[in-house]
């Protein structure tokens, strides 16, 4: 069986969060992990031994003990006694950077660039999945439906045309961050202030109180078949704050399968089917569904989800093996310089 080297940190809001999600998958696929690769706030990589992957080895800045890395085409490298030296058997990068630099597409790029396999959504897919009013324009393209929403920018008059109670969130952002539920007008000034103050853009969306939301993770195999997770409800309750997704990540046990019926579950796998599409080979991504009135609403996509939704899926490490055997692919391209040829032909130079 072939391991992973997971990739976890990043200069993001939700840095602890891939901490924590980074420290749970050790519990999770143990010896399955080849390498742990920490990208601290400043941009600099480090190799963490297992033994040191340990909340209080981050927060104190212990990390910076550790091997510094650099990244080189097709692999890692660190400064031996005699010169740099290549980090051996990386294996397939598993991203676990939530946020900025992860789920924006940042790392998806580096990546490519030097030409390591890795599993996480691409550039594109994190583009679409990363804005969420981009994500809404997305699936309404594709036929899934979503909350109508209002859409402003930093320093618009804000105008919500929504009855009490809504939600305001940042664009961009996950975990629950910024994101308030407005019951009345005294509580809109704080709600806005607080959604700036991590975006330039924001949405506002209707808030139903009791609504039924359900979780679905999912990839493509080798095979081209989706491979779908069980379906979860959540906890019930109004808002999942930053703190309760925050100690949702550090799970290590298996969720329960949602008490719902076929209908419901093969609806719910449709509308994940579409999302998916071809847009997101090579990650494995998690939909979070409202139903309200039978019918199904994309809530987000979370497109690398907290502790890779490990939880919901039974014997895990085979499902990351399947998706490491089925990564895309991308075409090599052949520089021929004929043009220049030509160029300097005509010129007789």
């Amino acid at each position: 069986m072939s391991k992973v080297s997971v990739l976890f940190g990043g200069a993001s809001f939700e840095h602890e969060i891939s901490i924590v999600s980074a420290i749970s998958l050790k519990k999770v696929l143990g010896d399955n992990i080849a390498h742990f690769l920490f990208l601290d706030g400043g941009h600099h990589l480090y190799l963490i031994p297992a033994d040191k992957m340990q909340a209080k080895v981050f927060a104190t800045g212990e990390y910076k003990q550790c091997k510094q890395l650099e990244w080189i085409l097709g692999g890692l490298c660190y400064k031996g006694l005699f010169g740099s030296k290549r980090l051996t058997d990386v294996g397939v990068v598993l991203s676990l950077i939530h946020g900025g630099d992860g789920e924006d597409g940042v790392i998806s790029s580096v990546l490519e660039f030097y030409k390591l396999p890795f599993i996480a959504p691409r550039v594109a897919a994190c583009a679409l999945s990363f804005n969420k009013i981009l994500t809404k324009n997305y699936a309404a393209h594709i036929g899934v439906k979503t909350l109508p929403y209002e859409h402003y920018r930093y320093g618009d008059d804000v105008r919500c045309s929504f009855v009490y109670p809504f939600i305001v969130k940042p664009a961009t952002l996950g975990s629950s961050i910024g994101v308030s539920v407005v019951e009345q007008q005294g509580d809109m000034e704080y709600a806005l202030d607080s959604a700036f103050s991590y975006d330039r853009e924001i949405l506002i969306e209707p808030f139903y109180k009791g609504v039924r939301e359900y979780n679905l993770a999912g990839y493509k195999n080798a095979q081209g078949e989706l491979v779908f997770s069980m379906v979860e409800e959540p906890k019930k309750t109004e808002l999942l704050s930053f703190d309760d997704k925050y100690l949702d990540f550090s799970r290590t046990t298996q969720a329960k399968q949602a008490s719902i019926d076929k209908e419901l579950e093969s609806k719910l796998q449709e509308a994940f089917k579409r999302i998916y599409g071809d847009m997101f080979a090579g990650a494995l991504i998690r939909c979070d569904f409202f139903v309200i009135d039978d019918e199904i609403y994309l809530n987000e996509i979370n497109p690398i989800p907290g502790s890779m939704a490990h939880y919901l899926f039974e014997d895990f490490g085979s499902h990351i093996q399947a998706l490491s055997q089925a990564l895309p692919k991308s075409k090599p391209i052949k520089i021929t310089y004929n043009y220049v040829q030509k160029i300097r032909a005509a010129k007789g130079k």
